[in-house]
């Protein structure tokens, strides 16, 4: 098989350096992309530093990917050489039961296959997007509208279907209190979407840096949250609420600012787990809920949302080279809003 560049990290003590992968010519039923963007999102830190305990090496990082098809197998019906497309945190799954015949793939009973640091069905590791190109099932590709830029609508994949796929389930619409807590990566991608959506919203922050950004995102209201002294009059305000924040926090805080039977929704996970009385809960019938992801059809059509709404991630982009100063600077919230490889840099 032929060898492409890359970045990976041969350890979790390492830095990313360049790194030759192979990739496959394309089977009856996959496409080859070569990669034009590439987003860093906060779990590429976690896997390459193994923080999740679960990581293995060599690994080429990277699960927002866009790009142009280059190649087709002999059976692909969907794309031809030249389309724009995606791929985002999976490349497969097992795809008979319950959850992936309901089109809801990122919950697979075996587990999606991620698109790095994952096995393919034969053992294969999988390698992302830190690379000049990808192979991947047609069935798992996505199609970027043509009014998005392919730098732009990389943190799709991952950063915008992870909270849209909470705003439709939870139904986001004209009538409805949204809030965001945690304005960076996600939560800016929450008030453009949920604003796009019609729904009234709300940032919580953790401080006032942030405040001008959120009205300029979409943001109806802002809050400094320092303690329940700082958003004293909210209580019993929200219908949902979405925390995007993975360092731990008072949700129970969180969860006295709902309606009854409002909904307080965890996306980022916290490194240890969090204690909640259930008085808030039982005081009001609301809901304590997670949401990963999204699967296939329904990126697709926050995609297609996003071509409609003009939507892209607020980016920085970045030559491959500068993907360590990277790491360090998103460890430090130093980036608005999220970090795009243009992988034409990758030598």
């Amino acid at each position: 098989m032929p060898t492409v560049a890359a970045y990976a990290a041969a350890s979790a003590t390492e830095p990313l350096a360049p790194f030759r992968l192979e990739r496959r010519a394309p089977r009856a039923h996959e496409v080859a992309i070569k990669i034009q963007a590439c987003g860093i999102c906060h779990t590429d830190i976690h896997q390459t530093r193994n923080e999740w305990g679960n990581s293995t090496f060599p690994m080429v990082p990277g699960h927002e990917i866009t790009g142009v098809v280059t190649a087709i197998g002999a059976q692909v019906t969907k794309f031809k050489p030249g389309d724009r497309v995606g791929v985002g945190c999976f490349v497969d799954s097992c795809r008979s039961c319950q959850p992936c015949r309901r089109g809801e793939e990122q919950y697979c009973d075996r587990g999606p296959v991620f698109t790095y640091n994952g096995q393919e069905a034969d053992g294969t590791p999988t390698q992302g997007g830190y690379s000049a190109t990808i192979v991947a099932d047609e069935n798992y590709v996505l199609r970027i509208p043509a009014n998005l830029p392919l730098d732009g609508a990389a943190p799709l994949l991952c950063a915008g279907i992870t909270l849209y796929s909470p705003l439709r389930h939870w139904h986001a619409g004209p009538g409805v209190r949204v809030g965001i807590v945690g304005l960076g990566g996600l939560g800016h991608m929450g008030v453009k979407l949920a604003h796009a959506m019609g729904a009234e919203v709300t940032v919580f922050s953790q401080s006032e840096r942030k405040r001008e950004d959120s009205r300029r995102l979409g943001a109806d209201h802002f809050y400094a949250v320092s303690g329940a002294a700082s958003v004293a009059g909210q209580e019993r305000s929200y219908d949902l609420i979405l925390n995007t924040v993975s360092a731990p926090l008072d949700w129970s805080l969180y969860l006295n600012l709902l309606k009854p039977d409002g909904s307080l929704v965890i996306l980022g996970v916290p490194p240890a787990p969090v204690p909640v009385h259930a008085l808030p809960l039982v005081a009001g019938r609301r809901t304590l809920a997670g949401s990963m992801i999204g699967g296939i059809r329904e990126t697709q059509e926050m995609l297609d949302f996003c071509g409609r709404a003009g939507i892209t991630s607020d980016i920085e982009t970045i030559a491959i080279a500068q993907v360590n100063q990277a790491y360090d600077r998103m460890l430090k919230s130093d980036v608005r809003y999220r970090f795009v490889i243009d992988m034409a840099t990758l030598q």
